[in-house]
């Protein structure tokens, strides 16, 4: 039998050139056969690439969901140029060299399973913080589970996932694009797995340095409801969401942003609304995280 098929997209501004050269080495490095790489420019131009990375430049900045949708087409039709496709942050490294194996062996040994969620590791520290576990019960990232959700700029997903149920949703622009895109796969009978052996180095930041933040975390939390849960599960679904905003005690700027955002994910168009299946609530409800939380 042929060896999986591996492709990798990587988006860019343009403003971080020497990590995204290491990041595009420790591919490169990877065991097994070559990694094609399609680097977006995601509104940047983007040189300076080792030889045999394809890129392309966007005349405009599409975001995080736009910007790797693009990357996936370059692939062909969702993807379908290659088997599995690698999303990494362009700030982020491949540590190990075996990362790829792994990734083909588990793809390999579970047909069932669409998307892989890496462990991110600050490269000084070796720390993974709490809200780079994707579940409910994170205090030890260093146990591999099935989840519900998974990380953005650190994974891997079957391309056959992205033929069944779309890519990332172009509205978002940030925030929340992998929730709706794991909801969908896990509606269709896919599995998500994270796995704390297959590791991206990735520096500590906090999520809030985006100018952005507040307020599309809040819109696309509306929107992931609206587009993918039971209509009686929205209000609660949000009404936890809320009330856990007010307990964290966000500044006031930051306060207002969030409801702002929430009134613009109630007025604005979402996309398409899917509503996913009871017997779906039901098996995100025994793997830890119900969707109301």
């Amino acid at each position: 039998m042929s060896e999986m098929k591996l492709g990798a997209v990587v988006i860019t501004m343009g403003d971080r050139p020497e990590e995204l050269r290491a990041l595009l080495d420790s591919v490169a490095k990877q065991h097994g056969d070559a990694i094609e790489v399609v680097v977006v420019g995601n509104g940047a131009p983007v040189t300076g690439l080792p030889e045999g990375v394809r890129t392309v430049e966007l005349p405009e900045n599409l975001g995080i969901p736009g910007g790797r949708n693009v990357g996936i087409e370059a692939f062909g039709p969702a993807g379908s140029d290659v088997d599995v496709l690698l999303f990494l942050d362009d700030d982020g490294l491949l540590p190990d060299a075996t990362t790829a194996d792994l990734v083909r062996r588990a793809f390999d040994e579970d047909p069932r399973l669409g998307i892989v969620s890496f462990r991110i590791a600050d490269p000084v520290t070796g720390r993974t913080q709490r809200r780079h576990v994707p579940r409910l019960r994170a205090s030890d990232p260093m146990r591999s589970s099935r989840v519900t959700t998974f990380l953005g700029g650190a994974n891997a997903v079957r391309t056959q996932v992205f033929a069944q149920v779309g890519g990332l949703p172009d509205e978002f622009f940030y925030a929340h694009e992998e929730t709706d895109l794991a909801w969908r796969a896990l509606d269709a009978g896919w599995a998500i797995d994270y796995r704390a052996d297959m590791v991206l180095f990735h520096p500590t930041t906090p999520p809030s340095r985006h100018a952005v933040y507040h307020r599309m975390v809040a819109r696309n939390r509306v929107w992931v409801a609206r587009r993918n849960l039971p209509a009686p599960l929205i209000p609660v679904y949000l009404g936890v969401w809320v009330l856990l905003t007010l307990l964290r005690r966000p500044t006031a700027p930051a306060l207002k942003a969030w409801f702002g955002g929430f009134r613009e994910g109630w007025r604005a168009a979402c996309g398409p609304r899917r509503p996913m299946k009871w017997r779906t609530v039901w098996r995100l409800t025994r793997l830890g995280r119900p969707p109301v939380i």
